[in-house]
């Protein structure tokens, strides 16, 4: 069989995802679980999201707005941006797979951190591209370090902000020293899955970027704080000439017509955005006074889940917690053994947990 795979497929581990509450409740015979694992919203979605999608049963035999038209206007209203600048996929996850197909040939570089989201790695190596990884600074990506590492291959530079697993960003003034140091033939992306969640008057302003670098690409999704993971709904916004190549490449009906009309209805309520928050930042402070009560060092975070080192093997306190009902996400998977990352839930759930951990880290 194996002579019947293309060769980069052969070379691709593939991605373990946090486990479902479905699986650990059959598995362990539990009936209670708590998953902290995914940084999935604790507080679900907005319920005019949930009114929007009510109202299109009867609509579920009929295809999708291939050019999602309504929610592209909303994205465009929302950033001061035209609808041509944006286009929209199954996630940000799966519109970094559409960037490798559009851009990458086989033999060319891709850069990205050392440690972060893994799905640069496996979509650069399916096109036969090469990945170049640099080392972490301070936990970080070393951004300078990164550009550095520029050659002729390069097609490509990955900078996730907030970084994915670790929480943490670069700030503005980092960004802007490098920026004009990346030729206008290697693409910029900047994955901003989690950016709703950042409070820092130093994080950069993409869209401020974008008219001077026409090679800079911005992601976002619908499914960390807008809390619409269910429905995989992404999207990106680049220079016009940019999003013509992209879309010959996104798959015409990719985004089903439950997420367009529930992510339009997402983007649209505020007032729940800033609901969900206010209840980050409020588990974030308390899970904060928690690990330094136990003596645990933890990386300051800008999103909606916390890396904490534990100082030791991951892997038995992953198992053990597993067994209590509550799902996280072992630094062992993540290229950080001896950490653990924990998804910010709602204050019941995070004192369950932090009980679960004082039993277990006696």
């Amino acid at each position: 069989m194996d002579k019947l795979v293309r060769k980069q497929v052969l070379n691709t581990d593939k991605y373990v995802a946090g486990k479902p509450i479905s699986e650990v409740k059959r598995e362990l015979g539990l009936e209670e679980v708590i998953k902290l694992a995914s940084n999935e919203n604790p507080i679900g979605c907005s319920p005019k999201v949930k009114e929007a999608i009510k109202s299109l049963l009867d609509d579920t035999s009929l295809y999708p707005d291939s050019g999602s038209f309504e929610l592209k206007s909303s994205i465009a209203k929302k950033f001061n941006v035209s609808n041509n600048q944006i286009f929209c996929g199954a996630g940000s996850d799966s519109l970094i797979k559409v960037l490798c197909n559009t851009f990458l040939n086989e033999g060319e570089e891709s850069i990205m951190a050392e440690v972060t989201f893994p799905r640069y790695e496996s979509n650069t190596k399916l096109m036969g591209a090469e990945c170049v990884k640099i080392p972490m600074k301070n936990n970080g990506l070393d951004i300078e370090k990164m550009v550095d590492a520029i050659t002729d291959k390069t097609k490509i530079i990955w900078f996730c902000n907030p970084n994915n697993p670790t929480g943490n960003i670069f700030t503005k003034e980092e960004l802007m020293k490098v920026l004009d140091r990346i030729p206008s033939n290697v693409i910029i992306v900047m994955d901003e899955a989690y950016v709703e969640y950042v409070e820092s008057n130093d994080f950069p302003n993409s869209f401020e970027l974008l008219p001077k670098y026409s090679n800079m690409i911005i992601l976002r999704t619908f499914s960390k704080a807008y809390g619409l993971a269910s429905l995989r709904c992404g999207y990106g916004i680049a220079s016009e000439d940019m999003v013509q190549y992209i879309n010959r490449v996104v798959n015409p009906f990719d985004v089903s017509l439950y997420a367009q009309v529930g992510a339009t209805a997402a983007i649209n309520d505020d007032d729940f955005l800033k609901r969900v928050l206010d209840t980050n930042r409020e588990g974030k402070e308390y899970l904060y006074k928690e690990f330094k009560n136990m003596g645990l060092t933890y990386i300051d975070t800008h999103t909606n889940f916390i890396m904490v080192d534990l100082n030791r093997d991951d892997k038995p306190i992953f198992d053990a917690l597993l067994k209590k009902g509550i799902i996280i996400r072992p630094g062992f998977l993540l290229g950080m053994p001896n950490w653990l990352r924990i998804t910010i839930g709602t204050m019941e759930e995070n004192k369950k947990l932090i009980q679960a951990m004082r039993e277990l880290i006696k």
